[in-house]
């Protein structure tokens, strides 16, 4: 029994040498991006080295942001001698903000496997910012200069207007529509020439967002608000890639924030600082003060796109006498938010009394979106009626609508 003990204790104090002679026997550190995307899947990864003479089994305890709930995101593998591993997880936040990243925690065997020494790295933690969805903005450009919007969502949509403006003339080949031949440079030139067009540039375009108390409603861990944040940002990149200049305004009791339609450069960077910068306590909002600023700031004939949620016929009606006026001056389009639940109950067979009572709910709730809908449409206002991870192609769409319409 001594004799064991005692060879217990030898390997014991091997054990421990082993981990502890080399001051540094692990490297680690994590690659985050500056910042996170909101609503997407963010990856992150933690590359770990191993310096020890022998190979090492690791348990890395990484600290996310408590944002999260993730208490239990545990790796463990092992590493051999001077070698390397990256380990990699994926981030979804739902809400813009500051998140902070703890320390990086790694538990390394021993040579023998009978004690562990703990090593923290990064212990002074990280402060990352969680912006609007700026990956699903890449994503939509990156697609949009290979020509396949059509992935994205995006419909082909055949222009039937006439809102071009003159670009120059050039030699006619073969394709070119006869309809659009000059003449006169034709004679001049003693050979066919013809006029070529592009689509009128420069219009303003702004999406004015709600941030009332109905615009606090919770889907798939983000508000609706964020939903429309989002979109915003998608359709005001659209916009200036079609050259068109993209503005906004936010609101709820007060108007918190106007930044005027432009389309230099910088402008796509002004519009995710100020989403990013957007904050609410979810009041009442006040169309009166929306309406009374549109009718002051937008002196020219604008296409608004109006992010809010109409959740009845009367509280739509409250606010419809500002819609219809800002409609006499600009092209309004309304984008507000259907349930995605309700096709689950509308779909079910109720089986008591209570699934029921849900179902009729469901109905009532559904008509007053559709009676909204027509309701908008009889004073000249245009609709959205969207399902929250549909917002941002809906009005994406239906922006290209009205460039091919020739109606902004």
């Amino acid at each position: 029994m001594v004799v064991a003990s005692g060879v217990l204790a030898v390997f014991l104090l091997l054990d421990i040498f082993s981990l502890y002679r080399q001051k540094k026997g692990l490297q680690a550190f994590r690659n985050c991006p500056e910042r996170l995307s909101n609503g997407d899947m963010n990856t992150i990864s933690l590359s770990i080295t191993n310096k020890y003479p022998f190979r090492v089994g690791i348990t890395v305890v990484e600290e996310v942001p408590f944002q999260f709930q993730k208490r239990d995101l545990v790796f463990k593998t092992s590493l051999g001698v001077n070698k390397s591993e990256a380990l990699y997880y994926d981030l979804r936040p739902t809400e813009r903000g500051l998140y902070r990243f703890g320390a990086i925690n790694i538990y390394a065997a021993g040579l023998l496997g009978l004690v562990t020494r703990r090593y923290i790295f990064e212990e002074e933690g990280r402060d990352v910012a969680v912006y609007p969805s700026f990956l699903e903005m890449h994503k939509y450009e990156l697609l949009a200069a290979s020509h396949r919007l059509t992935d994205y969502g995006v419909k082909k949509i055949r222009r039937i207007g006439h809102a071009t403006e003159f670009d120059h003339i050039k030699h006619y080949v073969l394709g070119d529509d006869p309809r659009t031949i000059n003449y006169k440079a034709t004679a001049r030139m003693n050979q066919l020439m013809v006029n070529t067009y592009q689509e009128e540039k420069s219009q303003p375009v702004y999406c004015l967002i709600d941030k009332g108390r109905t615009m606090k409603m919770p889907f798939n861990g983000m508000t609706l608000l964020d939903y429309a944040i989002n979109s915003t940002l998608m359709v005001c990149t659209t916009a200036l890639n079609k050259g068109d200049r993209a503005g906004l305004i936010t609101f709820s009791r007060d108007i918190d924030e106007i930044l005027p339609a432009d389309r230099q450069r910088r402008q796509r960077v002004k519009i995710l600082e100020t989403l990013y910068a957007q904050e609410t306590d979810f009041k009442e909002s006040d169309y009166e003060r929306l309406y009374a600023t549109v009718r002051r700031k937008l002196s020219q004939r604008s296409l608004i796109i109006l992010y809010t949620n109409f959740e009845t016929v009367n509280g739509m009606r409250r606010q419809l006498k500002y819609l219809s006026h800002m409609a006499k001056d600009h092209l309004i389009l309304v984008a507000f938010f259907l349930n995605s639940e309700f096709n689950e109950v509308l779909e079910a067979t109720p089986a008591n009394l209570e699934e029921t009572f849900r179902k009729g709910m469901a109905e009532k709730l559904w008509n007053d979106k559709h009676l909204i809908v027509k309701e908008l449409n009889r004073y000249g206002i245009y609709t959205i009626l969207s399902k929250p991870e549909n917002l941002t192609i809906d009005s994406i769409n239906k922006y290209l609508e009205f460039k091919a319409r020739g109606l902004i």
